[in-house]
Formats: C-alpha cells, structure tokens, sequence
C-alpha cells in the first residue's frame, strides 16, 4: 500500500517537474520571440533613418527633411492598397471641405482598378454627367498631366477647381478605338440624393445617387407618401458611389425585418461588427426589383447584397465595382491625416464584395427598348373607320383641326416613352408587375 502512494507520488512529482520544464521552455520561446520582433522592428526603422539620411545627403534635388517624410508616407500608404493613403494639409482641408456635401468640382467618384485610376460613376445632374462621363472609364490625363502613378488624392485634388474654370479629362472607354478628350466647366458639386417618381398607378420609383446623412429619412418619406397604391418598387443604385455605411444598414432595414445585414471584419476583435435588421424599422413587403451596375460601389454593394442574400429583392442590370473594405481617417497632427484600411465587409451568406463584386440575378445591359409600330393594324371593331379615312385621304374633306398638343408629363411621373429609352428599367418593371400578380 505504502509502494502504490510512493510510486503514486512518484509519477506526480514528475508530472508536476515535466509541467515545470514544459511552461519554462514555452515563456522562453514567447520572450525570445519577443525580443526578435522588437529587435527586427528597430533595425527595420534603422534602415528607414539611414535612407531618409543618405537621400536627404546625396538626392539632386535639395528636399528637405519634412518633404522627404511626406514622400515617404505618401508612397508606404498608397503601396497597403488602393484606398489607403496619407492625407498632407492640403489633402486633408479638401476632404473635410467634401464632407459638408457642396464644393467645386466635375461630380465623379473615383477609384484604382487594375492599377488604373477609373471613374465609378458620375453623380447624377453634376457637369461630369452633362458632359457624357461613364463609369469604367479609365482617366489617363488630366489637363494633359499624365494619371499614370497618380494617387486617388491628387487626382481628385487636379480636378477640384473654380467654379466656372474648364477643365479637360483625356478618357479611355471600352469600345472606342482610340483615346477621348472631354471639355468640361467646374461647377458647384452639391448632391441631392434620393429622387422619386411613379410608373403608371401602382410601381413607386426610388433612384438613390448617394449614401448621404439623409438617405434613409427620405427614401422612407416617399414610401409612405404612396403607400397607398404602391404594389411593387423599384430601387435603383445604378452608378451610386456608396457613402455611409449606417445610411446603407438603415435603408435595408425599411424592407428586411430580421438576420444580418452586413458583417465587418478587421485585424483586431474591436474591428468587427455585425450590423442586424429589426422588424420594428421595416415599413413595407411589396415586391423589390433593384437596379444595379458597374458603377455601384461599397454602401449600394451592401444594400443590393443583403437584400439579395435575403431573397428580398430581385437583382437586375450588370456586376457591380467590387469595393467592399472599411477606410477610417486617422488624425496625425492638427492639419494632417491618414486614411487606412481596417476592416472588410462581408455580406450575410458570407460572401465577399471585394473585387468581386455583387452578380445581378437577371443580366440586363443598358440600351434602348427596340419597338416596331404597325401603321397598318386593325381589329375587327376598327375595320368600317379604318377604311373610311383611308377614302377620305383620297378625297379629303374639311376636318375639325384637331388639338395635338399633349399634355406635358408631370416631373415625377415615367411614361412609358422614357421607359423605352432604358431597357433596363423597363425589364425592372416588366419583372415587378410579374411579381405582383403572383403575389395576389
């Protein structure tokens, strides 16, 4: 009995001495790890010194210290990835002046793709539109300076201006053989976002060009408005840059009553988020057609996304951008900043729009309804004065003129004439009537 509690604490003893050895070898292997890291992230910065010093020395040209550092963090932000970069005075006053919603521009979002700096989308009414700008549109010069190289912030700081200053936008756009030059006048760039109109009694039209502070109040005034004939809606955030991202979670919301909407996922623990739908902010069910495009970005990615993954909403139009990452601006100093990736949205399946992009249920590329009018067609109730005013175009007679003036339609009705020069609205609400009278 007293060998089994002696060889009982025999095993103990060298459980406990293996414990010992075991936790002492792993806090050494942490601390040596430790101090590896620290001493590689101090010779790191170093050699950072030694070149900041050997340039500042020998460079041709006489840079100081401070432009020096700004080329420097220009050039380490713009090389994370295509949306992270370091905001100098200038940078940075222009943003905060872009951010009050009204400053003198041409009215495009722009983005890297490829390398390349591409237009999003041209907002909607501003002289970039006027003037025939597309999303995808790759810009190679502005003002005949070269864009190759260019960071998003310069380029977007060239083509701020005067109001009233011309500016010209050399353009490289699928299907053209050659390179277009576009003459444009800076105008005030002040957005309004969310217009609305009807199509024939029961289809409310709700075009969103923007994710501004005010997006999801209006858009839920003008369901209520017409709530009372609206059978079916169509949402369209076609060539829409995206914008804040709560405007985006709110407007899902008015149509989805529960599960996610969007899941946001960094680095750090702090960094995600999952953003849900209540059923106490959903205020309609009628059937949802949304338009999208190449030119929808980020926050309409989400929206378009969620309501998608949720089946809420038929999809229709062509792939959208593919901008699906979280960008906060950082204060450095009083007047300066960076602006730096921290996060990815995914959508509620679980998918990426990162470079993907959200597919449209219903491929649909814009253009023009063909029609075919037969002058010549007749029914059976027509056919007696059908052939009586072709005799009378033989042997006219003196006719009551006619008033053929029409009525002037109302701004915020579609007839069906400007449906038929948007083929993809159309199909919208082609596919919504379906959807109607199938819901009963």
């Amino acid at each position: 009995m007293k060998n089994k509690k002696f060889i009982t604490l025999g095993f103990a003893s060298v459980t406990v001495a293996l414990s010992l050895v075991f936790s002492s070898t792993l806090l050494a292997q942490e601390t040596e790890s430790r101090e590896e890291k620290e001493l590689s992230r101090l010779q790191s910065l170093a050699k950072f010194t030694k070149v900041i010093s050997i340039v500042e020395q020998y460079n041709v040209d006489d840079l100081t210290i401070e432009e020096l550092m700004d080329k420097a963090l220009e050039g380490m932000l713009s090389n994370i990835d295509a949306h992270s970069n370091y905001l100098s005075q200038k940078s940075y006053k222009s943003l905060k002046v872009q951010t009050k919603g009204e400053f003198g521009g041409l009215g495009i979002t722009v983005g890297m793709r490829d390398g390349a700096l591409t237009i999003i989308s041209p907002i909607e009414g501003t002289p970039a539109d006027k003037a025939g700008l597309q999303a995808k549109d790759i810009i190679l010069k502005i003002d005949e300076k070269s864009t190759l190289g260019m960071t998003i912030d310069e380029a977007v700081s060239l083509m701020r201006g005067k109001v009233g200053d011309p500016i010209t936008i050399a353009i490289v756009r699928e299907g053209e053989a050659k390179p277009l030059s576009i003459d444009i006048i800076r105008g005030v760039i002040s957005i309004q976002s969310v217009y609305t109109k009807t199509i024939g009694d029961n289809v409310l039209y709700v075009r969103v060009t923007s994710f501004d502070q005010k997006v999801t109040k209006d858009v839920k005034k003008a369901i209520l408005k017409y709530k009372g004939t609206t059978q079916g809606i169509v949402l369209d955030l076609r060539n829409n840059p995206g914008g804040l991202l709560d405007q985006a979670v709110n407007l899902t919301d008015l149509f989805v009553d529960e599960g996610d909407i969007v899941l946001q996922k960094g680095r750090k623990d702090t960094d995600n988020k999952t953003y849900s739908a209540t059923a106490s902010t959903t205020i309609t069910k009628v059937p949802l057609v949304v338009l999208i495009n190449g030119g929808s970005a980020s926050a309409s990615e989400i929206v378009s996304g969620a309501l998608q993954d949720h089946k809420r909403a038929v999809l229709l139009g062509e792939n959208t951008f593919g901008k699906g990452s979280v960008q906060v601006v950082l204060p450095i100093t009083d007047k300066e900043a960076i602006k730096l990736t921290i996060a990815r949205y995914y959508l509620p399946s679980g998918r990426t729009i990162q470079a993907v992009g959200v597919k449209p249920d219903i491929e649909v590329f814009p253009g023009e309804v063909k029609t075919r009018k037969n002058e010549f067609a007749i029914k059976e109730a027509d056919l007696k004065k059908h052939l009586e005013e072709e005799l009378e175009k033989v042997d006219p007679k003196e006719k009551k003129a006619k008033d053929t003036t029409k009525d002037k339609a109302k701004e915020d009705i579609i007839t069906p004439e400007m449906m038929n020069k948007d083929i993809q609205l159309k199909e919208a609400v082609d596919i919504l009537k379906a959807l109607v009278i199938i819901k009963g």
